[in-house]
C-alpha cells in the first residue's frame, strides 16, 4: 500500500504552508451582469419568436389605422351618408397620379356612353348663342374621364363597333344632380361660388330639349343627338376633335337664369311652401359637395353600399371589436382563473359539483344564448346591445380557462415544494396564488389572449348573420360592413376584402401572439437559450 507524503502531517512544519493573499481581504466577487426579472427574461424569450413578434407588430398596425384613421379623416362628411357616393373605390384628391387612389375605374365604353361621360363635366356656357363646346368639357377639370387605355374594335350583332377603355374618376361621373334649396340657401351657394371662383349651379335643362330616351328628369341628360339618333361623332385620332353640342332653340342666358322665350325660369323653378320659397336647381354635385363639408371628397378605402366612408367604419368596427374582446376576456380570465383554482385544489366533492355545473352551462349553444340575450335584454330597453353581447359571451366564455386552470393545479398541487410549503404552515390562499398560480400563468394567459380572436369572429359572425346589430355612421361591426356586401361583392369587391382581410389578419395574429405568450411566460423555460 502506498502511502502519500501527508499521510504524517503532524511532522508537518508550518513553514511547508503559505498564505495565497496576504495584501487584501478575500470576498465574493460582484457579479458582473444583472439579474433578469420574470418579465425581462419572457420578454427576451418572446422576441426570439419572430413569428409571434410580426403577428404582434401587425395588431398593433391594425390598432393604430383604427386610432388614427377617425383623427385624420374627421370632416363632417365622414360621419354621413352621401347617397351620390355609394360603392365607389378610393379616392385621395391629393394623391395626382392616374390610377393610384383615384376613384377611376376602368370599363369598356361606346362613342355615345364616352361622350356622356366628357360632357358631365361642361363648365361653361357661351351666353351668345347657348352653345357648349365639348373640347371646353373635355378641357374641364370637372369631366370625369382620367384616360382613354386603348380603343378597339369588336364585333356586335354581324357590326363592327368602336369600344373606348376608359378610366373614369367615380366621384366626379356622379354629375349634375336637382337638389331643392330655399331662397336663404340659394343666397348662400351664390355667395360660395363668388368667393371660390367654383360653379355650382348650372341651368336646368327643359324636357324637350333633346332627343334621348333616357329619364327626361335626370339632370345629366342634356344633350341632344344628331339626325336620326345617330350620336354626335368622337375623332379617335383626335381627342379634343367633338362637334358642338347645344342646348337648344329659345334659350336665353339670364343673370344666370336660364328662361325660355316666354320668361318662363327653367334654371330654379318656384314653388311656393309652408317654409318659405323653394327653388328646384341643378348643381354640379362635385363642387356642391365641396361647398356643403369644405372639402374634397376623400375615402382612403372608398365608400360602403349605403355611401359611408368606409375607413372610418372600418376603423370603428375595429375598435369596437377589440374593446368588445378585450373586455370579455379580462372577464373571462378573472372568473376562469378563480372557478378554475378552486376545483383544481380542493378536488374531491367541491371538484365534482362544479364540474357538473359547467356541463350544463357549457352544453347551452352561444348562438341560442346571443339570441335570447338580444330579445329579452336589448330589444326590451334593458340593456344596450354592447353590454347584452358581453353577457352572452361571459355567461360561458369562462368555461375553457377555468379547464385549462383546473388541470394545472392538479398538475401541481402535489409537488414537492407545495408539500413544503403546506408543511411549514402556509395557508391555502398562499399556495393557491403564491406556489401553484404562478406555474399556470402562461397557459392562462394563452387561453385569455386566445379568447380574444374567438371573440371577434363569433361577434362578426352574430352581426353578418343580423342577429345582433352594432354601431353607428362613425364605426360599425366588421360582421355588418360584411353583410352589407355579401350580395354585391362580385361587383364591388372592395367592400368584402377590406373587413375580411382585417378579421382574418386578427384572427391569425392573435392566435400566433398568444402562442408566443405561452412560451414566453412558462417559468420551466426560464433562463433556457435557444
Amino acid at each position: 500500500m502506498n502511502t502519500s507524503q501527508f499521510d504524517n502531517y503532524k511532522d508537518l512544519s508550518s513553514e511547508s504552508f503559505e498564505f495565497a493573499n496576504t495584501e487584501k481581504r478575500i470576498t465574493d466577487k460582484k457579479l458582473e451582469t444583472k439579474s433578469l426579472s420574470y418579465f425581462a427574461d419572457a420578454l427576451i424569450r418572446f422576441g426570439k419568436n419572430k413569428a409571434s413578434v410580426v403577428a404582434a407588430v401587425i395588431i398593433l398596425l391594425i390598432v393604430l389605422f383604427a386610432i388614427i384613421v377617425p383623427i385624420t379623416f374627421n370632416g363632417p362628411q365622414t360621419k354621413v351618408m352621401v347617397t351620390y357616393y355609394q360603392k365607389l373605390p378610393s379616392r385621395i384628391a391629393s394623391v395626382d397620379m392616374v390610377g393610384i387612389l383615384d376613384g377611376g375605374v376602368d370599363d369598356d365604353y361606346n362613342e355615345r356612353a364616352l361622350i356622356f361621360e366628357y360632357a358631365k363635366g361642361v363648365a361653361a356656357i357661351s351666353e351668345g348663342d347657348n352653345i357648349v363646346p365639348l373640347s371646353a368639357a373635355y378641357d374641364s377639370e370637372y369631366q370625369p374621364v382620367l384616360k382613354i387605355n386603348q380603343v378597339k374594335s369588336v364585333k356586335q350583332g354581324g357590326k363592327i363597333n368602336t369600344l373606348y377603355n376608359a378610366r373614369v374618376d367615380q366621384y366626379l361621373a356622379v354629375g349634375f344632380i336637382t337638389e331643392q334649396l330655399t331662397t336663404e340657401q340659394l343666397e348662400k351657394v351664390k355667395e360660395w361660388e363668388k368667393a371660390t371662383g367654383k360653379q355650382i349651379l348650372y341651368p336646368i335643362i327643359a324636357t324637350n330639349d333633346y332627343n334621348f330616351k333616357g329619364d327626361p328628369k335626370n339632370p345629366n341628360y342634356w344633350y341632344k343627338v344628331s339626325g336620326k339618333g345617330t350620336p354626335i361623332r368622337l375623332n379617335p385620332n383626335d381627342p379634343k376633335g367633338y362637334d358642338e353640342l347645344s342646348y337648344g332653340d329659345n334659350l336665353v342666358l339670364e343673370d344666370n337664369y336660364l328662361r325660355d322665350k316666354d320668361g318662363n325660369l327653367v334654371y330654379a323653378k318656384y314653388s311656393g311652401s309652408d317654409s318659405g320659397d323653394q327653388y328646384t336647381v341643378r348643381v354640379l354635385f362635385y363642387n356642391y359637395y365641396q361647398y356643403l363639408y369644405g372639402t374634397t371628397p376623400d375615402y382612403l378605402l372608398g365608400t360602403d353600399s349605403q355611401g359611408y366612408d368606409l375607413a372610418v367604419r372600418m376603423a370603428g368596427g375595429i375598435r369596437l371589436s377589440l374593446i368588445l374582446a378585450v373586455c370579455v376576456s379580462l372577464v373571462n380570465f378573472v372568473i376562469g382563473a378563480i372557478y378554475g383554482a378552486i376545483e383544481g385544489y380542493y378536488g374531491g366533492a367541491i371538484d365534482l359539483t362544479m364540474e357538473r355545473i359547467t356541463d350544463i352551462l357549457s352544453g347551452v349553444p352561444f348562438i341560442v344564448v346571443a339570441t335570447l340575450f338580444q330579445i329579452h335584454l336589448t330589444n326590451t330597453g334593458k340593456v344596450g346591445p354592447f353590454g347584452s353581447l358581453i353577457f352572452a359571451f361571459v355567461l360561458t366564455g369562462w368555461i375553457g380557462t377555468a379547464s385549462r386552470v383546473r388541470s394545472q393545479f392538479y398538475r401541481f398541487k402535489n409537488q414537492e415544494y407545495i408539500l413544503a410549503a403546506r408543511t411549514l404552515g402556509a395557508r391555502d390562499a398562499r399556495i393557491i396564488w403564491k406556489h401553484i398560480f404562478p406555474n399556470t400563468l402562461g397557459t392562462i394567459i394563452t387561453s385569455s389572449v386566445l379568447v380574444i380572436p374567438g371573440v371577434i369572429f363569433s361577434e362578426s359572425m352574430l352581426s353578418y348573420l343580423g342577429i345582433v346589430s352594432l354601431g353607428d355612421a362613425s364605426g360599425t361591426s366588421l360582421g355588418t360592413l360584411l353583410s352589407e356586401a355579401s350580395a354585391i361583392w362580385t361587383d364591388y369587391p372592395h367592400l368584402m376584402i377590406a373587413p375580411a382581410l382585417v378579421i382574418s389578419l386578427l384572427m391569425i395574429c392573435f392566435n400566433l401572439f398568444g402562442n408566443g405568450l405561452r412560451d414566453a411566460f412558462n417559468p420551466s423555460l426560464r433562463g433556457v437559450e435557444e
